[in-house]
């Protein structure tokens, strides 16, 4: 196995998530009614993927803000220039691995491994980007991948609340309902088989991911996954 160099974010970084942290907390306590639950499943001091459903650019800011423990964030390379709400600004302050979306991003993939082995966990989102409304689409097997690289385990993260219109809901004075549900860490089953066996063994224990996250939503976010998921309350 090759030997990485653990992963450590610049010291301009650190310091703007000492910050902004607290900030983005208090903004959404402002605009929203926050309820996080399961904070005691998180494996703090050690090595895990956090995986979360992903509906708009507010997710990734309300899952960080709520973190109880500094976490890298695997993010689409894109969003580095993205200027809508300054993400690219908050993202280049923030740090994070991009990563090319629709191919095979080698460079991407050793940085989340070799933050995973230095022994700090990773934020990521498993369907790949924004499906802009509730019902989760099929993930990619990307996290699966990861996982086979390293072992880790997954902890699985319901977010809800965050939709595209969250904002204009704030300001218009509703306090819409913001929920973090963090499941139990997950361990996946080891991977067996080669080519396109393999394939699908990534794909199933990709999917065996999701449903854990369907599990902590409300049901109208099943979506792929809504069978599976046994969904909670509204």
């Amino acid at each position: 196995m090759q030997t990485l160099t653990p992963y450590r974010p610049p010291l301009q970084n650190r310091l703007a998530r000492a910050f902004l942290r607290p900030v983005f907390r208090g903004l959404f306590h402002l605009l929203a009614r926050v309820e996080v639950q399961g904070l005691q499943n998180v494996p703090r001091g050690s090595a895990y993927i956090a995986a979360f459903n992903h509906v708009s650019v507010f997710d990734p800011p309300f899952v960080l803000a709520f973190w109880q423990e500094d976490i890298e964030i695997l993010g689409a390379s894109d969003i580095w220039e993205r200027a809508a709400f300054g993400q690219n600004i908050l993202v280049r302050l923030f740090g994070g691995i991009p990563v090319h979306r629709g191919e095979f991003d080698r460079a991407a993939l050793q940085k989340t491994a070799s933050v995973l082995r230095g022994g700090s966990p990773l934020l990521l989102a498993p369907e790949g980007g924004r499906t802009h409304q509730p019902a989760m689409r099929k993930a990619l097997p990307g996290i699966a991948h990861l996982v086979e690289e390293t072992g880790a385990p997954v902890v699985p993260v319901g977010v809800s609340g965050t939709s595209d219109d969250f904002f204009k809901k704030a300001l218009a004075g509703s306090k819409p309902t913001l929920r973090l549900h963090i499941g139990k860490p997950l361990q996946l089953p080891p991977l067996t088989g080669k080519g396109e066996a393999r394939r699908r063994a990534r794909q199933a224990n990709t999917d065996l991911v999701m449903t854990q996250i369907a599990g902590l939503l409300p049901p109208e976010y099943g979506g792929y996954y809504a069978k599976a998921g046994a969904g909670l309350p509204s």
